[in-house]
């Protein structure tokens, strides 16, 4: 008897079998390349655009090195799916990360995947506004802009902005001249550290006399 008489013929099997079944099963809930680009899909979907390999022409460019055969399946996923199949929401951290970050240093790919995250939620929009004004304050050491900047976050419904602002109020000049004049406390700051650093390695087993040597020796 024919062990294989009774296995499909191979045509069979080309027309019955998808390469998107790959991606299923055991795959499932596995990263794949295609993780960080689907925002951008979904946007090009809602668009109207489901032609996967347009999508996928459009993926390349931005730093995409998968294969079309996984456009192709998440497209057929949102096709045949009784449920409504999108990207999985970017943890928290990995937002923060993208709104403190220069945004001129931000990969494509993610500042669409940011401004995806920002077009559902206007107060995230509206601190994201906030934190790069001020970023931007401190590097270019614009401290005369502090008083806007303060009146624009108070005029927001930003509590934790607003415990900031209630905070920076009483020394007001402090800050702006602190984001305005070139000098600060970082070597003072640096040298504190270094003795810390020093104390802590003898686990609080000697005294000052051993700790001023060690700092001597240090410097």
């Amino acid at each position: 008897m024919d062990p294989w008489a009774d296995l499909p013929h191979r045509q069979t099997l080309r027309r019955r079998s998808h390469p998107e079944d790959l991606f299923r099963g055991q795959w499932q809930g596995r990263p794949s390349k295609l993780d960080a680009f689907k925002p951008s899909l979904d946007d090009r979907w809602n668009q109207g655009c489901t032609n996967a390999w347009a999508v996928w022409e459009e993926l390349v460019p931005l730093g995409y090195q998968g294969s079309y055969q996984r456009v192709r399946a998440y497209f057929r996923e949102k096709r045949t799916s009784p449920n409504p199949v999108t990207a999985r929401p970017p943890s928290p951290r990995v937002v923060a990360g993208w709104i403190v970050r220069r945004p001129e240093t931000l990969p494509e790919i993610d500042c669409l995947r940011l401004k995806a995250v920002l077009a559902h939620c206007p107060e995230l929009d509206a601190l994201t506004t906030h934190v790069r004004s001020f970023a931007q304050m401190l590097t270019e050491r614009q401290g005369e802009r502090l008083p806007q900047w303060l009146d624009a976050v108070r005029r927001d419904d930003l509590p934790s902005l607003h415990t900031l602002a209630a905070g920076i109020e009483p020394d007001r000049d402090a800050v702006i001249a602190g984001l305005t004049l070139p000098w600060n406390s970082g070597v003072v700051e640096g040298h504190v550290n270094r003795i810390k650093m020093l104390k802590r390695q003898m686990l609080g087993r000697a005294g000052f006399a051993l700790l001023r040597k060690r700092v001597l020796l240090a410097s």
